[in-house]
């Protein structure tokens, strides 16, 4: 099985004020299963990951009913306010959907870079490890020494890279943040979504600075800790899925071989997602 492990969908409507801007036309429209379900069959990706893109517990809800609805949805991560006080209560509720299978705060939206490094965090760990969730870490450059830190003191629980951390490949220095993803490639816990870098590389992309990312990611997490993702509809502000698929299949073939495709396409997703 091949498995996309990030993807979202939206009703515009209901994100009035909220992002996507009007100026990303591409992307500021409806964005439901009927769109994806082409492109999935003609880039043979037989199962999704549906990613929570609001902080609104409302928006989780509505992707767990989604999730029902649509089969090839093989799991959800969604969000909920992690340093509520009752942060932990609602984590043990909402995981009694069987599709949930991952929260994700959206950290590089937040002013305080520092954010995840907080032992408020502990509670919702706790009931995150007791419901069997992965956390999904939304990063940049600049927030991965707290995502370090915070990892060290949650060995037991699963964190996946979200977008390769979103290097500046359009800049070009990529010295921080190399150093920072090889430090949490050491922790064995630690995977990271080959997604997202293709909007992170300049207009028209940089190609072959996408490639020296995925290179990077793919030999620090190696075959068993790297998860593709289209990182659809957000891809297509810079190209199409069937492009990207290509081309990350490319990159996970001439780093790793022909032996990690199946992993890094579908059976890494389906281990650390439990799908």
């Amino acid at each position: 099985m091949r498995i996309d492990a990030h993807q979202h969908f939206w009703a515009i409507a209901d994100r009035s004020g909220q992002w996507p801007p009007p100026n990303l036309t591409a992307i500021h429209r409806d964005v439901m299963p009927a769109d994806l379900k082409p492109l999935l069959a003609s880039a043979g990706i037989d199962g999704t990951v549906l990613v929570q893109s609001l902080p609104s517990l409302a928006d989780t809800r509505w992707l767990l009913e989604v999730a029902d609805s649509e089969p090839f949805v093989l799991g959800v991560v969604g969000w909920v306010d992690m340093k509520a006080p009752d942060a932990a209560i609602t984590i043990a509720e909402i995981a009694r959907h069987p599709k949930l299978k991952g929260l994700r705060p959206m950290l590089q939206d937040l002013p305080d870079a520092e954010w995840i490094d907080d032992p408020a965090l502990d509670p919702s760990v706790a009931a995150m490890l007791a419901a069997g969730l992965v956390f999904d870490a939304l990063v940049k450059p600049e927030h991965l020494a707290p995502l370090t830190r915070f990892a060290r003191r949650h060995p037991d629980l699963p964190i996946v890279i979200d977008h390769c951390a979103k290097p500046d490949i359009a800049g070009g220095d990529l010295s921080h943040w190399r150093r920072g993803m090889e430090g949490l490639a050491a922790m064995p816990q630690v995977c990271c979504k080959l997604s997202g870098i293709v909007t992170e590389a300049g207009s028209p992309p940089d190609m072959d600075g996408v490639g020296r990312v995925a290179e990077v990611v793919l030999q620090a997490f190696g075959p068993d800790r790297v998860i593709f993702g289209s990182d659809w509809p957000v891809i297509e502000l810079a190209g199409q899925y069937a492009d990207w698929t290509e081309f990350a299949e490319a990159c996970a073939l001439s780093t790793l071989g022909r032996s990690a495709i199946d992993k890094v396409f579908g059976d890494n997703a389906r281990r650390v997602y439990r799908l």
